[in-house]
Protein backbone atom coordinates (compact mmCIF):
# COMPACT_ATOMS: atom_id res chain seq x y z
CA UNK A 1 0.00 0.00 0.00
CA UNK A 2 0.71 3.76 -0.34
CA UNK A 3 0.19 6.70 1.57
CA UNK A 4 -0.19 9.75 -0.16
CA UNK A 5 -0.06 12.55 2.85
CA UNK A 6 1.55 11.91 6.04
CA UNK A 7 -0.65 13.76 8.14
CA UNK A 8 -1.57 13.24 11.46
CA UNK A 9 -4.28 10.76 9.40
CA UNK A 10 -2.29 9.08 7.17
CA UNK A 11 0.55 8.37 9.00
CA UNK A 12 -1.72 6.56 11.69
CA UNK A 13 -3.48 4.52 9.40
CA UNK A 14 -0.46 3.77 7.52
CA UNK A 15 0.80 2.67 10.54
CA UNK A 16 -2.51 0.88 11.71
CA UNK A 17 -2.14 -1.07 8.40
CA UNK A 18 1.51 -1.70 8.60
CA UNK A 19 0.98 -3.43 12.10
CA UNK A 20 -1.81 -5.32 10.49
CA UNK A 21 0.44 -7.00 8.11
CA UNK A 22 0.37 -4.24 5.01
CA UNK A 23 3.48 -3.75 3.37
CA UNK A 24 3.50 0.08 3.06
CA UNK A 25 5.91 1.21 0.33
CA UNK A 26 6.00 4.60 -0.06
CA UNK A 27 4.37 7.84 1.48
CA UNK A 28 4.45 11.35 0.47
CA UNK A 29 5.37 14.26 2.49
CA UNK A 30 6.52 17.72 2.30
CA UNK A 31 6.60 19.86 5.59
CA UNK A 32 8.68 19.20 8.03
CA UNK A 33 6.03 18.00 10.40
CA UNK A 34 5.07 15.21 8.07
CA UNK A 35 8.45 14.12 7.52
CA UNK A 36 8.76 13.94 10.83
CA UNK A 37 5.85 11.86 11.26
CA UNK A 38 6.43 9.51 8.59
CA UNK A 39 9.94 8.69 10.04
CA UNK A 40 8.16 8.42 13.67
CA UNK A 41 5.14 6.34 12.46
CA UNK A 42 6.18 4.75 9.01
CA UNK A 43 9.81 4.21 9.72
CA UNK A 44 12.22 3.40 6.46
CA UNK A 45 9.11 3.93 4.61
CA UNK A 46 10.57 5.81 1.44
CA UNK A 47 9.54 9.23 0.79
CA UNK A 48 8.81 9.74 -2.57
CA UNK A 49 6.59 12.16 -5.01
CA UNK A 50 2.84 11.73 -4.93
CA UNK A 51 2.74 10.18 -8.41
CA UNK A 52 5.32 7.45 -7.49
CA UNK A 53 3.87 6.61 -4.56
CA UNK A 54 0.26 5.94 -6.67
CA UNK A 55 2.37 3.60 -8.85
CA UNK A 56 3.97 1.46 -6.47
CA UNK A 57 0.78 0.36 -4.87
CA UNK A 58 -1.87 -1.83 -5.07
CA UNK A 59 -3.89 -0.54 -2.44
CA UNK A 60 -3.79 3.55 -2.09
CA UNK A 61 -4.78 5.47 0.91
CA UNK A 62 -5.49 9.28 0.12
CA UNK A 63 -5.61 11.15 3.19
CA UNK A 64 -5.65 15.02 1.96
CA UNK A 65 -8.16 17.87 3.16
CA UNK A 66 -11.73 17.51 1.45
CA UNK A 67 -11.87 20.23 -0.50
CA UNK A 68 -8.06 18.91 -2.42
CA UNK A 69 -8.92 15.41 -2.37
CA UNK A 70 -11.05 15.72 -6.25
CA UNK A 71 -8.40 17.88 -7.85
CA UNK A 72 -5.75 15.47 -6.98
CA UNK A 73 -7.61 12.54 -8.15
CA UNK A 74 -8.11 14.10 -11.30
CA UNK A 75 -4.66 15.06 -11.90
CA UNK A 76 -3.24 11.77 -10.93
CA UNK A 77 -5.48 9.73 -13.15
CA UNK A 78 -4.83 12.31 -15.93
CA UNK A 79 -0.97 11.09 -15.78
CA UNK A 80 -1.77 7.67 -15.96
CA UNK A 81 -0.69 6.96 -12.20
CA UNK A 82 -3.04 4.44 -11.14
CA UNK A 83 -2.47 1.26 -11.43
CA UNK A 84 -5.24 -1.17 -13.20
CA UNK A 85 -7.38 -2.75 -10.66
CA UNK A 86 -6.04 -1.14 -7.49
CA UNK A 87 -7.80 -0.45 -4.53
CA UNK A 88 -8.20 3.61 -3.37
CA UNK A 89 -9.74 4.42 -0.41
CA UNK A 90 -9.95 8.46 0.69
CA UNK A 91 -10.70 9.43 4.30
CA UNK A 92 -12.77 12.19 3.77
CA UNK A 93 -16.18 12.36 5.88
CA UNK A 94 -17.74 14.67 3.21
CA UNK A 95 -17.08 13.31 0.26
CA UNK A 96 -18.20 9.36 -1.33
CA UNK A 97 -17.19 7.21 -3.77
CA UNK A 98 -17.96 9.14 -7.21
CA UNK A 99 -15.03 11.81 -6.12
CA UNK A 100 -12.88 8.52 -7.12
CA UNK A 101 -14.17 7.82 -10.40
CA UNK A 102 -11.79 9.40 -12.47
CA UNK A 103 -9.12 7.54 -10.95
CA UNK A 104 -10.75 4.33 -12.90
CA UNK A 105 -9.93 1.65 -9.97
CA UNK A 106 -11.78 0.34 -7.03
CA UNK A 107 -13.26 2.78 -4.72
CA UNK A 108 -13.55 2.54 -0.70
CA UNK A 109 -14.45 5.66 1.24
CA UNK A 110 -13.57 5.03 4.85
CA UNK A 111 -13.64 7.92 7.15
CA UNK A 112 -12.91 7.22 10.79
CA UNK A 113 -14.11 9.49 13.39
CA UNK A 114 -11.00 10.25 15.88
CA UNK A 115 -9.39 13.84 16.37
CA UNK A 116 -5.73 12.25 15.35
CA UNK A 117 -2.85 13.88 17.02
CA UNK A 118 -0.41 12.12 14.59
CA UNK A 119 1.50 10.31 17.26
CA UNK A 120 1.15 6.54 18.63
CA UNK A 121 -1.16 7.55 20.74
CA UNK A 122 -4.03 7.53 18.63
CA UNK A 123 -3.07 3.52 17.63
CA UNK A 124 -4.44 2.58 20.24
CA UNK A 125 -7.25 5.15 20.43
CA UNK A 126 -8.55 3.40 17.01
CA UNK A 127 -9.73 0.94 18.74
CA UNK A 128 -13.41 0.75 18.66
CA UNK A 129 -13.79 4.45 16.74
CA UNK A 130 -16.29 4.36 14.18
CA UNK A 131 -15.26 4.79 10.73
CA UNK A 132 -17.48 5.87 8.12
CA UNK A 133 -17.71 3.07 5.03
CA UNK A 134 -18.81 3.81 1.51
CA UNK A 135 -18.48 0.99 -0.78
CA UNK A 136 -19.91 -0.62 -4.05
CA UNK A 137 -21.47 -4.37 -3.04
CA UNK A 138 -18.62 -6.53 -4.01
CA UNK A 139 -15.84 -4.40 -2.18
CA UNK A 140 -17.85 -4.30 1.25
CA UNK A 141 -15.98 -7.31 2.56
CA UNK A 142 -12.73 -5.58 1.88
CA UNK A 143 -13.38 -2.16 3.43
CA UNK A 144 -14.62 -4.34 6.38
CA UNK A 145 -11.42 -5.83 6.87
CA UNK A 146 -9.70 -2.76 6.77
CA UNK A 147 -11.24 -1.24 9.13
CA UNK A 148 -11.51 -4.12 11.76
CA UNK A 149 -7.20 -4.34 10.85
CA UNK A 150 -6.99 -1.61 12.64
CA UNK A 151 -9.25 -1.87 15.10
CA UNK A 152 -12.48 0.06 14.16
CA UNK A 153 -15.79 -0.70 13.49
CA UNK A 154 -17.64 0.28 10.44
CA UNK A 155 -20.68 2.06 10.02
CA UNK A 156 -22.36 1.79 6.98
CA UNK A 157 -23.49 5.45 4.69
CA UNK A 158 -24.63 5.71 1.48
CA UNK A 159 -23.58 8.47 -0.87
CA UNK A 160 -25.99 10.48 -0.29
CA UNK A 161 -25.97 10.26 3.78
CA UNK A 162 -22.08 11.80 3.42
CA UNK A 163 -22.44 15.13 3.90
CA UNK A 164 -25.06 14.72 6.58
CA UNK A 165 -22.67 12.91 8.72
CA UNK A 166 -19.50 14.91 8.08
CA UNK A 167 -21.73 17.84 9.17
CA UNK A 168 -23.05 16.20 12.73
CA UNK A 169 -19.58 14.85 13.10
CA UNK A 170 -18.09 18.64 12.33
CA UNK A 171 -20.64 20.12 14.70
CA UNK A 172 -20.24 17.97 17.27
CA UNK A 173 -16.42 17.91 17.71
CA UNK A 174 -15.12 21.28 16.02
CA UNK A 175 -17.96 23.36 17.67
CA UNK A 176 -17.73 21.68 20.79
CA UNK A 177 -13.53 22.19 21.04
CA UNK A 178 -14.52 26.24 20.09
CA UNK A 179 -17.03 26.04 22.62
CA UNK A 180 -14.84 24.93 25.36
CA UNK A 181 -12.01 27.17 24.49
CA UNK A 182 -14.22 30.02 24.54
CA UNK A 183 -15.58 28.70 27.78
CA UNK A 184 -12.22 28.61 29.59
CA UNK A 185 -10.98 32.12 28.13
CA UNK A 186 -13.68 33.56 30.10
CA UNK A 187 -13.20 31.59 33.35
CA UNK A 188 -9.90 33.42 32.74
CA UNK A 189 -11.29 36.56 32.62
CA UNK A 190 -13.11 36.22 35.76
CA UNK A 191 -10.13 35.41 37.08
CA UNK A 192 -9.53 31.61 37.57
CA UNK A 193 -6.20 30.08 37.06
CA UNK A 194 -6.85 26.89 35.87
CA UNK A 195 -10.53 26.38 34.14
CA UNK A 196 -9.99 23.02 32.91
CA UNK A 197 -10.28 22.20 36.91
CA UNK A 198 -13.22 23.86 36.75
CA UNK A 199 -14.90 22.31 33.07
CA UNK A 200 -13.64 18.85 33.56
CA UNK A 201 -15.68 17.77 35.90
CA UNK A 202 -18.74 19.88 34.54
CA UNK A 203 -18.59 19.28 31.15
CA UNK A 204 -17.50 15.49 31.46
CA UNK A 205 -20.85 14.91 33.82
CA UNK A 206 -22.59 16.73 30.39
CA UNK A 207 -21.31 14.67 27.76
CA UNK A 208 -22.18 11.65 29.76
CA UNK A 209 -25.52 12.84 30.69
CA UNK A 210 -26.43 13.77 26.82
CA UNK A 211 -25.24 10.49 25.59
CA UNK A 212 -27.24 8.96 27.69
CA UNK A 213 -30.53 11.06 28.18
CA UNK A 214 -30.12 13.44 25.04
CA UNK A 215 -32.42 16.87 25.99
CA UNK A 216 -33.41 14.76 29.20
CA UNK A 217 -30.42 15.80 30.53
CA UNK A 218 -30.53 19.61 30.34
CA UNK A 219 -29.90 21.60 32.66
CA UNK A 220 -29.12 25.14 33.17
CA UNK A 221 -31.13 28.90 33.05
CA UNK A 222 -32.61 28.71 29.46
CA UNK A 223 -33.72 24.98 30.69
CA UNK A 224 -35.34 26.55 33.52
CA UNK A 225 -35.99 29.87 31.80
CA UNK A 226 -34.42 32.12 33.91
CA UNK A 227 -34.81 35.38 31.61
CA UNK A 228 -33.15 37.11 34.58
CA UNK A 229 -29.94 35.06 35.07
CA UNK A 230 -29.71 34.66 31.01
CA UNK A 231 -30.04 39.09 30.76
CA UNK A 232 -26.99 39.39 32.93
CA UNK A 233 -25.16 36.72 30.69
CA UNK A 234 -26.13 38.83 27.76
CA UNK A 235 -24.81 42.46 29.53
CA UNK A 236 -21.35 41.24 31.14
CA UNK A 237 -20.86 39.32 27.83
CA UNK A 238 -21.94 42.37 25.84
CA UNK A 239 -19.43 44.43 28.44
CA UNK A 240 -16.25 41.54 28.52
CA UNK A 241 -16.38 38.97 25.12
CA UNK A 242 -18.43 40.70 22.77
CA UNK A 243 -17.20 38.43 20.11
CA UNK A 244 -18.91 35.57 22.32
CA UNK A 245 -22.50 36.98 22.43
CA UNK A 246 -23.35 35.70 18.49
CA UNK A 247 -22.37 32.40 20.09
CA UNK A 248 -24.39 32.13 23.22
CA UNK A 249 -28.02 33.27 21.51
CA UNK A 250 -27.55 31.01 18.79
CA UNK A 251 -26.77 28.23 21.34
CA UNK A 252 -29.44 29.79 23.68
CA UNK A 253 -32.33 30.11 21.29
CA UNK A 254 -31.38 26.35 19.95
CA UNK A 255 -31.30 25.05 23.52
CA UNK A 256 -34.76 26.80 24.16
CA UNK A 257 -36.03 25.29 21.26
CA UNK A 258 -34.87 21.64 22.19
CA UNK A 259 -36.45 22.29 25.69
CA UNK A 260 -39.57 23.17 24.55
CA UNK A 261 -39.79 20.87 21.89
CA UNK A 262 -38.82 17.85 24.66
CA UNK A 263 -41.21 19.30 27.44
CA UNK A 264 -38.42 20.33 29.60
CA UNK A 265 -39.58 24.41 28.91
CA UNK A 266 -42.99 25.32 29.08
CA UNK A 267 -44.14 27.96 26.43
CA UNK A 268 -45.02 30.35 29.37
CA UNK A 269 -41.77 30.55 30.71
CA UNK A 270 -40.17 30.55 27.31
CA UNK A 271 -42.02 33.37 26.65
CA UNK A 272 -40.07 36.34 28.23
CA UNK A 273 -36.73 34.16 27.95
CA UNK A 274 -37.21 34.44 24.26
CA UNK A 275 -38.38 38.03 24.41
CA UNK A 276 -34.85 38.66 26.13
CA UNK A 277 -32.93 36.60 23.63
CA UNK A 278 -34.69 38.53 21.03
CA UNK A 279 -33.70 41.75 21.98
CA UNK A 280 -30.04 40.99 20.65
CA UNK A 281 -29.48 42.11 17.46
CA UNK A 282 -28.98 39.52 15.17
Amino acid sequence: MGVVGAGRVGAVLGAALQLAGHEVVATSAVSEASLARAADLLAGVPVLPVDDVVRAADLVLLTVPDDALAELVTGLAATGAFRRGALVAHTSGRHGLAVLEPAGCLPLALHPVLPFAGTHVDLHRLHGTAFGVTAPEPLRPVAEALVVEMGGEPVWLTEAQRPLWHAALAHGANHLTTLVASSADLLRAAGVQQPGQVLGPLLGAALDGVLRAGDAALTGPVARGDAGTVRAHLDVLAQVAPEVLPSYVAMARLTADRAIASGRLSPDRAWALLEVLGSVPR
